[in-house]
């Protein structure tokens, strides 16, 4: 089937071949729950209801497709550049005749750079997307009383059938979560249907509610700037009202050429943005957020990165760097000053805690790529450990940051920030159909679905009708009526 972006491929398709902390737990900023603001029920209930019974749910049919979106320019991270990502949908369908559509983007590069850098781009996602199918046929037959417990389920097969479509035995988790986000996101969907719900904070399983259980006004909209982006570029950006930078560090080349490319980008950086201010920090200058996507082989080489942001005078401004170290380098963290997050290092609730006792003070939530169900883990364990958490992009397309800012806008306000979820978005900024994707979104007029001065309006109408995240969407409605 030929859609208006792309190629479409159904499950069993020509790719199927393609072989707490002594301090208690963290409590943030200020934050005020939905009993707090005294907004009433929601539409499936209360907030804070008690646990009901959940319907068993068996999975009858399954089908999957993806479409390929290209970027405005090549997109560099993690030493190598994107110039597509493909949008993977999935669909299931319990025996009751109900069903879930849900959606996911792969990122081979960001998932495991080693499979990215061993084939072509293409060949990359197709490794994915078999996997993506492979967990769909799998579920079949399968019967599951919540998304967390299908998930758990399925990711260590998925893994395992990775290591052997990509040939590669050492393969990183985060590429069978990433496999798997559509399926899980379909599985919330039809959970919710399955038992009449209609509103995520009714989803939130009560053993993840105190990690997600405020109700911010805004959400800080975060905008990435890879290698290529120009200078003037960013300041435009922030004329518009971001005020939290996130920075791409770690550029091609060996450890010297890396730290000196590097150096000099921050310096380009801050030269122009030293002077530019924002209501929504204690010093009133922009955070910086440096993600490093594991490309720093030593803590040396990052001390004096480290250096050099107190030698030009930003040092002050970093709010996180993100990932500096490849997970297996096993390089403990606590004697480094700034506040390091984990991203793709974190693939699992033990991984997390793993990170946590090797000094790393922050948590990249990723529902958009490592799966709600198992971000929403993370998101209390890193609670419990006095440990905050914002949410991270994947360059993901429109309907997949409103998943991503389902759980920004319920976690605790990150220290220094006002009272604001935080969240990554840059799609618009690489997409080159961004606009076009849009009328996907279940909502796609609403105000809160657009960045206004930097920040997601998050109002009573974006709570009642919880982003659109569990509302249909009609084109893809129509693909899988077929």
């Amino acid at each position: 089937m030929t859609t208006r972006r792309g190629f479409l491929a159904q499950a069993g398709g020509a790719l199927a071949l393609a072989a707490r902390s002594a301090s208690g737990p963290y409590q943030g900023g200020p934050c005020l729950s939905r009993a707090a603001r005294g907004a009433g029920p929601t539409a499936g209930g209360s907030g804070v209801s008690p646990l009901r019974p959940e319907r068993p749910i068996t999975i009858a049919r399954t089908g999957c497709g993806f479409e390929r979106e290209p970027m405005v320019r090549p997109f560099g991270f993690k030493g190598g550049y994107l110039t597509e990502e493909w949008i993977v949908s999935s669909y299931i369908r319990s025996t009751s005749g109900k069903h879930g559509i849900g959606l996911g983007t792969q990122s081979c590069l960001w998932s495991d750079a080693k499979v990215f850098a061993s084939t072509s781009e293409a060949g990359g996602n197709s490794f994915m997307f078999a996997m993506t199918q492979h967990a769909l046929k799998l579920a079949e037959g399968m019967t599951f009383r919540n998304p967390l417990e299908l998930c758990d389920a399925l990711w260590p097969q998925v893994l395992e059938y990775g290591k052997k479509v990509t040939n590669n035995p050492a393969l990183r988790a985060t590429f069978a979560l990433n496999a798997l986000v559509s399926v899980d996101a379909a599985a919330w969907v039809l959970y919710a249907r399955e038992n009449g719900l209609t509103n995520f904070d009714d989803l939130i399983p009560a053993s993840c509610r105190p990690a997600l259980s405020c109700h911010h006004a805004k959400c800080a909209s975060i905008p990435l700037f890879s290698y290529k982006v120009p200078v003037s570029e960013i300041k435009e950006a922030v004329d518009a009202g971001s005020f939290f930078m996130k920075i791409k560090i770690g550029q091609p080349g060996t450890q010297e050429e890396m730290l000196a490319k590097d150096m000099a980008r921050v310096s380009e950086i801050h030269a122009v943005l030293k002077d530019c201010r924002t209501p929504y920090t204690k010093s009133g200058k922009l955070p910086y957020y440096f993600d490093a996507n594991g490309r720093y082989e030593k803590k040396e080489t990052l001390l004096r990165f480290i250096g050099h942001l107190k030698k030009i005078g930003a040092y002050d401004q970093v709010a996180i760097i993100e990932e500096p170290f490849d997970e297996y380098a096993d390089i403990d963290v606590r004697d480094i000053p700034l506040r390091l997050a984990a991203d793709e290092s974190a693939h699992t609730v033990k991984d997390a805690l793993t990170r946590i006792e090797m000094g790393y003070r922050a948590m990249a939530l990723k529902p958009i790529a490592k799966t709600m169900s198992m971000s929403m883990k993370i998101a209390q364990a890193a609670f419990e450990k006095g440990v905050p958490c914002f949410c991270a992009d994947l360059t993901v397309c429109p309907a997949m940051v409103e998943w991503n800012k389902a759980v920004a806008a319920r976690l605790p306000a990150f220290p220094g920030i006002g009272d604001l979820g935080l969240v990554e978005t840059n799609g618009h900024q690489n997409f080159r159909n961004w606009e076009t994707m849009r009328r996907d979104l279940a909502y796609p007029e609403a105000h809160w679905t657009r960045t206004e001065r930097g920040v997601f309006e998050c109002d009573a109408d974006y709570w009642a009708k919880s982003g659109g995240i569990l509302e249909p969407m009609p084109r893809y409605e129509r693909m899988y009526e077929r």
